[in-house]
């Protein structure tokens, strides 16, 4: 067959990388999806999706190779065409998990259950005729923020929706598949249905062997997409401590993938589904792939390599974004730990590292501490970013500022904007930490704001 000509059309380079991003991002969880559920459609859309990618990643190298007039313009946008080129081995990564899906090869139902217990995980619910979100549109329900959930795709009648934004509208019987952490599972699931949510029992394998594999592919999982939240991260702040952490993290995966073709070869003379145990191998490969693309993200850093401007802009622009915020001493979550303030359903936000005084804290969990000027890194949405930001900083008692504008500048303050919280879950997880104060959450613009500037190279 031969191969596909691609016609060039000239687009910058930052709207390119911001697509490339978003793509092979949703490319994982609409695999992931597929896995799980046994859906062909969703695997045949990854597959769709990685065509995308690879015209992409042609208009990237077109654009690179037009840019460049000196050696130091051809050496910033070295960095370019690597990030261009590790979204495209992440997406060549959730290509191969959906190929399982279209090739009949299955997993343990251990693992899928597994994997529905992971960091990330993928919910699929059904919209009942009575449910609150009828009618309204994702923007309006807010569910990043109200439920640390976001909507990757919706099924209504025979028709998928992907990738929907703030302006679709949730209908009755819509399928909805939603990914995200694990605790707002519940709270999604009744929004969805208005029914209890009952979690799935874990179904525990007599094979020691198989299941060992099984629970170090879900962390290999968990990892991967660490790593390359932590990968952004040190490009755009240009942090060689986090770089590092990156390829510690995809060597460690190196070794987690030899272990788990080990446990499947042992448990391979007691299963008689053969096909299981190349789904699980599949599956630890990609994982490393995955792991392998973070580390060539962060590759530049540790050379040293001068960013061109044009990466952190894609990286700022991409539907989820890299945060950087320092906690203030007299913030109300000095001293509470993550499970207390539960930042993934209350706000979509995930820590990934954590800097107190000159080292990095890489293993979050709900038991970690926050301290006052501790530096977090994390990613989620805009929205959940300004939820973040207020939570980190003094709260601030309406009755102590008469007048909630500076009227030297006519312009209203970060912190004097104390108005009633509109009624949302990130507005009262701030509300509720101040309540020993008698303080008010402020308020905040339920808007994404977008940059104007585009840069055209």
């Amino acid at each position: 067959m031969p191969s596909k000509k691609y016609k060039y059309k000239p687009r910058s380079l930052k709207e390119l990388l911001v697509e490339m991003k978003d793509t092979s991002e949703l490319m994982i969880d609409l695999a992931y999806s597929a896995l799980i559920y046994d859906n062909e459609d969703i695997a045949e859309e990854v597959m769709h999706l990685e065509e995308n990618m690879d015209v992409l990643d042609y208009h990237v190298k077109l654009g690179c190779m037009l840019s460049a007039r000196r050696i130091d313009e051809a050496e910033q946008l070295l960095g370019v065409l690597e990030v261009a080129s590790a979204s495209e081995n992440i997406a060549n990564a959730a290509m191969e998990i959906a190929k399982c899906v279209l090739m009949d090869i299955s997993i343990p139902g251990s693992l899928k259950l597994g994997l529905r217990k992971a960091d990330e995980t993928i919910v699929k619910v059904r919209i009942n005729e009575e449910s609150e979100m009828c009618g309204q549109t994702l923007g309006d329900l807010e569910l990043d923020t109200e439920a640390g959930m976001w909507v990757i795709a919706i099924r209504r009648n025979a028709d998928w929706i992907y990738a929907p934004n703030s302006d679709t509208r949730v209908r009755q019987d819509d399928v909805l598949i939603a990914r995200g952490h694990d605790e707002g599972v519940p709270l999604f699931f009744e929004k969805a249905t208005n029914t209890k949510y009952t979690p799935r029992r874990m179904i525990s394998s007599a094979d020691t062997d198989l299941e060992q594999s099984v629970d170090t592919i879900v962390e290999m999982k968990n990892m991967c997409e660490l790593a390359v939240g932590l990968a952004y991260s040190a490009l755009l702040f240009n942090n060689k401590d986090i770089a590092e952490e990156v390829r510690a993290v995809s060597d460690q995966l190196d070794e987690m993938k030899y272990d788990v073709q080990r446990l499947v070869f042992e448990s391979a003379k007691d299963i008689e589904n053969v096909d299981e145990l190349r789904g699980m191998l599949i599956l630890s490969t990609a994982s490393e792939a995955i792991s392998n693309a973070a580390a060539d993200i962060a590759d530049p850093v540790l050379r040293d390599l001068e960013m061109h401007p044009v990466i952190a802009l894609a990286v700022r622009e991409s539907d989820e974004v890299i945060i950087k915020i320092e906690v203030a001493p007299c913030s109300p979550m000095v001293g509470k730990t993550f499970k207390e303030l539960r930042l993934e359903t209350e706000t979509g936000i995930y820590v990934l590292a954590i800097k107190r005084d000159n080292r990095w804290l890489y293993s979050v969990n709900g038991k970690s501490v926050i301290r006052d000027n501790d530096i977090l890194i994390a990613r989620g949405s805009r929205v959940g970013e300004e939820a973040l930001k207020e939570m980190c900083t003094c709260p601030v008692d309406p009755r102590s500022s008469p007048a909630g504008k500076d009227r030297s500048s006519g312009l209203s303050s970060t912190r004097q904007d104390c108005a009633p919280p509109r009624r949302n879950k990130c507005a009262a997880a701030t509300e509720q930490m101040c309540r020993h104060d008698r303080t008010n959450a402020p308020s905040r613009q339920n808007k994404r704001t977008a940059m104007t500037k585009q840069i055209w190279l």
